[in-house]
């Protein structure tokens, strides 16, 4: 009722730049050195990360009802298609196809998603079981859960990211691990929102890949991944009742290298190996807030804060020297930011 129609209203290629901008800022200082993001314009999100030199896996969106960006699923997914070949070969940049949810679109498009991504090779990324009320609308509409349904189409497999994937029965997570489906966990936005708290702990007891998200701004407000890695570790063990659930090197290892293997890609990224990309961060531990470190690895998931990352290399190259951005210019962001601030207050 109230973010829809805003996008309706506001949302345009140049907007998606400057946001997208403004939101790789935020990761890069905050030691993010790559993004999976699903979202109209994705040109713009494309052109955006390319120059703050980030690495994206951008969304081919697909979503039934017209919107600033397409006019149904299938226009969605030619634009989205053609913005693939246009950045065929650029060395930070990939794609995924991206249907919005299970709610938005149709079984015919699915299908359709279905067999791009064998023709293609490219994963599918989808909100599921974000919400009980999904869950509700799918047994109103389909007899079935979201999951069943996706699972009856074809959907799932090893090329799966499932987003959120809150409310999920044991026979669902079994099947998932069966499968070698993924899960994007945005512990902070199924907060705000009120979905609900992701079963992490019976996820890795099956042995559910597992990565770490934020979600966007408009259900995070904060891309934090020191804040979600902690949030994540916590929330598995209060739920849980298992102070030895997702120990630290579990939780931190969920945030670069579980990810890359989410998107296909941890044969070039998430650990620093011989033969990878270097993409890198360096924290600063030797401060007042994270001494006396015994454990490096603890400290990073339940100290230390994005304040502390010094450095970032994206594909070797410099981003953050000594906490300031060496390719972007803050004053042009912040005026960016105002810009659209003030346009979009005076159209609400």
């Amino acid at each position: 009722d109230r973010i829809w129609p805003a996008e309706q209203k506001h949302t345009d290629a140049e907007m998606v730049y400057d946001g997208t901008l403004l939101a790789c800022t935020e990761m890069l200082l905050g030691g993010v050195t790559s993004f999976n993001d699903m979202y109209f314009f994705p040109d713009a999100s494309v052109r955006a990360a390319l120059t703050a030199g980030m690495r994206l896996t951008a969304g081919i969106v697909a979503i039934e009802f017209p919107n600033s960006y397409s006019s149904d699923a299938a226009d969605g997914l030619h634009k989205g298609l053609a913005t693939r070949d246009a950045y065929n070969g650029e060395a930070l940049i990939n794609f995924s196809l991206a249907p919005h949810a299970p709610y938005t679109v149709s079984d015919a498009t699915f299908k359709r998603i279905v067999t791009l991504a064998e023709q293609i090779d490219l994963p599918i990324h989808i909100h599921i079981h974000e919400t009980l009320d999904e869950i509700k609308q799918s047994l109103t509409q389909y007899n079935l859960r979201p999951l069943a349904r996706l699972q009856n189409l074809g959907l799932l497999g090893p090329n799966l990211i499932a987003v959120h994937a809150v409310h999920l029965e044991q026979n669902e997570i079994d099947i998932l691990a069966k499968l070698g489906c993924h899960i994007a966990h945005c512990p902070a936005s199924n907060l705000k929102l009120a979905s609900g708290i992701a079963p992490i702990a019976q996820m890795l007891d099956a042995g559910l890949n597992v990565g770490i998200g934020t979600d966007g701004a408009a259900s995070n407000n904060k891309l934090d991944m020191f804040d979600e890695m902690r949030l994540t570790a916590l929330l598995a063990k209060g739920t849980s009742g298992r102070a030895d659930v997702l120990p630290a090197h579990q939780a931190l290892q969920m945030s670069p290298l579980n990810a890359a293997k989410a998107i296909g890609l941890q044969n070039r990224l998430g650990s620093l190996v011989a033969g990878k990309a270097a993409d890198m961060i360096a924290v600063d531990l030797a401060t007042i807030q994270t001494a006396p470190c015994y454990d490096v690895i603890s400290h990073l998931v339940y100290a230390a804060s994005r304040e502390q990352v010094t450095h970032v290399w994206v594909n070797g190259e410099l981003r953050v020297e000594n906490g300031r951005l060496s390719k972007l210019d803050p004053t042009e962001l912040f005026a960016k930011a105002r810009y659209w601030q003030k346009k979009i207050q005076a159209k609400t």
